[in-house]
């Protein structure tokens, strides 16, 4: 073995915390990457993937089963431009219900509220045009078995016995299909004999040249004239899929840059830090391997060796747990991307794990560029001590303050390290900027999903006026409709009400807009649940509406203007007061005031603080059942698989970053504690306790904690506040000002003191050293 090679040795095995810093650093740093490229690569195109793999349907056509027969339709495989059908498969609009909870009996299907959903028959899961993918279970092979479509609208257990149409089925597996055809699938014999609407046959097929929208339009039209007239009733292409997939991995993009650009400088800062650390507590050992005949280079590499070795360990570390926190990471981004099959792609892993050991690499050559450039004589005279007027001002000052002697020697130490100090402080401030931004994060999410699926109330009150406006006997007797000041006299008298209004939605034509649109007429301001204003104002009297964003974008209309809605046979000019957050299918929902004397369809019921939710439900149910007004309680719909994929990594990444920061800490104290190992004898000897030395050490870093917290917050929230609308504007939707403004004072007064506590936490176990170091061997010690 060279003498190169026992000198590196010796650093490694001596200097084990330094090890460990970097071990851990580097281990972190590597899953962080792995984690964030990983994620990012699958974010590039997972549905263009998914779509080659799945052999995915370029064009869904819905027809008249009445209007084509099935050879009709399967002759329209020899279409010009037609390279590939699957079908025809009879297909059902159904209603699915959820089993009763235990002890309640079934549900009544004339009042029953569920999903509905497009139940295909399918023999197979397919291995020509639109394969589907089983992820759990098996296929329908008989009457009263159903697959659904994984991540889907309806989520039960496998093997659960539902209702769908009005038929008892059970769920025997769960599948995917790319081209989004279907919420589910059975025997033709089991949609047969579903209860339901059934719509007609449904045709894929993959076209020649599907690039464009164009291409789609004459193949859409191609197939309709090779089949009688008014036969297709509807049809879907693959880039309208292809465009509510990308929205969503849209957002991934910023979040994963941001975290991603977090984790490698703290990882580059710890390095730094611990190797010029151990340059500078060790400038008499480099004069003497520089009296001994050691060249500038081959020092250099001695320190540069001594952070690869921990380095080469800690990235192997970090690459066996970036692939395994991957594997239940990635399982939900399937969900989420509606694809199969999502991997770390091994070229992933090798550029992550040479990417991080270069950047270890070079900026462990640059902080050992000092030990090459020292002289062996500078080294040896120097050896570890400070320069004389380091720190003295500041000890006068602290030496005068009303605290503790052991309190004020500590508050004075930082300024004798100044270099130390800062990149503790700035470790610290990572920390805390990556504790600001992931709970900012996770709060301004939560506040999307609210605003997006408008699920802020805590009761729906459905009123079935399809049910309760139409004669109800041949006896010439009608249920009556209830109003809404009946419905508002029961809510007000109940206690725990907090917020209610009523709703009547239907279908309406906006001048200038294609999209789907509805209208709601609301007894009151809906704002409160769940409802976001973009910009503007709610309404206040009949005439006044709010409108989403992609209506005025569709329009060319602003605040102020007016537009043209018809709905049923009645066309009314409203005026636009306001703008909705509301993404996704959404795009036409228009909000207005209901005229007085309206009977809503339903009625949305917010709650106080501190109101049981059941207890008020069976209260409410007791006067509202004699109206024939039936009560759900909301919130049962889950979380959206998006934010459980970014809550779970944001709070991985944070706690990396944190943990990181926190060796940063450790480090920098124990290669203080070693520096003044010296003095710190001397004031034992003057009669100082271990608990008073263990508090001198403490508050040594108190200061440094403080000011990192106090940086960091703000760094967190500047953030916060770019990495947010950049997520919005990635999904091609404007954010709401309340998804934004979502800290309150409290939280980042706490978030600041967290830099505090890091410190504290970082620097226990070299103050605790420092505590039951003997006064005499702290006193023989260089």
């Amino acid at each position: 073995m060279s003498a190169l090679s026992r000198v590196v040795r010796s650093g490694v095995q001596r200097r084990w915390v330094q090890t460990a810093v970097i071990t851990l650093a580097t281990a972190a740093a590597v899953t962080a990457g792995l984690l964030g490229v990983g994620l990012l690569v699958a974010s590039n195109a997972p549905f263009d993937h998914a779509f080659r793999a799945q052999h995915g349907a370029h064009l869904t056509v819905l027809t008249d089963r009445t209007k084509a027969t099935p050879a009709q339709l399967a002759a329209t495989a020899h279409t010009d431009g037609v390279a590939g059908t699957a079908g025809p498969f009879l297909v059902a609009q159904a209603m699915i219900l959820p089993p009763p909870p235990p002890g309640m009996p079934d549900p009544d299907p004339a009042n029953a509220r569920g999903p509905v959903v497009t139940i295909a028959a399918r023999t197979g899961p397919g291995t020509g045009v639109d394969r589907l993918t089983l992820t759990e279970g098996r296929w329908a092979t008989k009457h009263g078995e159903l697959v659904l479509a994984a991540g889907g609208d309806f989520r039960t257990p496998l093997n659960t016995t539902i209702r769908v149409g009005g038929v008892d089925v059970t769920v025997v597996g769960f599948a995917r299909s790319v081209s989004g055809t279907a919420g589910g699938w059975m025997t033709p014999a089991g949609v047969a004999g579903l209860h339901a609407q059934q719509t007609g046959y449904q045709m894929l097929y993959r076209l020649d040249h599907p690039g464009t929208a164009a291409g789609l339009t004459a193949a859409r039209k191609a197939i309709a004239a090779a089949l009688p007239g008014g036969a297709v009733t509807g049809a879907r292409t693959w880039l309208t899929v292809k465009q509510e997939a990308t929205d969503k991995t849209s957002l991934f993009v910023p979040f994963l840059l941001a975290f991603g650009g977090l984790s490698l400088l703290l990882s580059v800062l710890i390095t730094g830090t611990v190797v010029a650390g151990a340059v500078s507590s060790t400038l008499r050992r480099i004069g003497v391997l520089k009296a001994l005949g050691f060249t500038p280079s081959e020092v250099v590499r001695a320190y540069v060796g001594q952070a690869m070795i921990p380095a080469v360990i800690g990235a192997g570390l970090g690459l066996a747990a970036g692939n395994a926190i991957a594997v239940p990471l990635l399982s939900e981004t399937e969900d989420l991307y509606g694809t199969v099959s999502l991997t770390i792609a091994p070229w992933v892993d090798v550029v992550v794990l040479l990417g991080v050991l270069a950047l270890v690499a070079a900026t462990a050559s640059a902080a050992a560029g000092r030990a090459g450039r020292l002289s062996a004589v500078d080294a040896l005279a120097v050896g570890r001590t400070p320069a004389a007027h380091r720190g003295q001002t500041a000890a006068r000052i602290a030496a005068r303050l009303p605290l503790p002697r052991p309190v004020s020697l500590g508050l004075a130490r930082p300024f004798s390290a100044p270099v130390r100090a800062v990149a503790m402080i700035v470790a610290i401030a990572f920390g805390a900027a990556a504790v600001t931004l992931a709970a900012g994060l996770a709060a301004s999410l939560d506040r999307v999903q609210v605003a997006a699926d408008h699920s802020g109330s805590d009761l729906t009150i459905d009123g079935h006026r399809d049910r309760i406006e139409k004669p109800a006997s041949r006896s010439g007797t009608t249920t009556p409709t209830v109003d809404a000041a009946t419905v508002g006299a029961i809510l007000d008298a109940q206690p725990g009400t907090a917020h209610y209004y009523g709703s009547t939605e239907s279908d309406a034509v906006v001048a200038g807009f294609s999209g789907n649109t509805s209208l709601v007429e609301c007894t009151a301001d809906p704002g409160w649940a769940g409802f976001a204003l973009v910009s503007g104002r709610w309404f206040t009297r009949p005439g006044e509406v709010v409108v989403p964003t992609e209506l005025l974008r569709a329009t060319g209309t602003k605040l102020g203007d007016p537009i043209t809605v018809t709905h049923g046979r009645v066309t009314t000019v409203l005026t636009i007061v306001g703008v909705v957050f509301d993404p996704g299918n959404n795009d036409g929902l228009l909000l207005t005031r209901a005229g007085a004397g309206a009977t809503p369809e339903s009625w949305q019921v917010g709650l106080s603080d501190g109101t049981d939710v059941g207890a008020y439900a069976t209260a409410i149910r007791a006067k509202l059942d004699p109206l024939g007004l039936t009560v759900h309680v909301d919130g049962s719909e889950g979380v959206d698989e998006l934010l459980v994929v970014i809550d779970t990594l944001a709070g991985l990444l944070t706690l990396m970053l944190v943990t990181v920061a926190g060796l940063g800490v450790l480090n920098s104290v124990v290669l203080d504690v070693r520096d003044r190992v010296h003095d710190i004898g001397i004031h034992k000897a003057l009669g100082m306790t271990p608990r008073q030395t263990l508090t001198s050490v403490l508050s040594s870093v108190a200061l440094i904690g403080l000011v990192g917290g106090v940086v960091g917050v703000p760094a967190g929230l500047v953030l916060h506040g770019v990495l947010v609308p950049a997520m919005g504007h990635g999904a091609g939707v404007e954010l709401p000002p309340v998804v934004l403004a979502v800290y309150r004072p409290w939280q980042l007064t706490l978030f600041a003191l967290g830099g505090l506590v890091l410190a504290v936490v970082g620097a226990f176990l070299p103050a605790g050293w420092a505590a039951k170091t003997r006064t005499a061997t702290a006193l023989r010690t260089e």
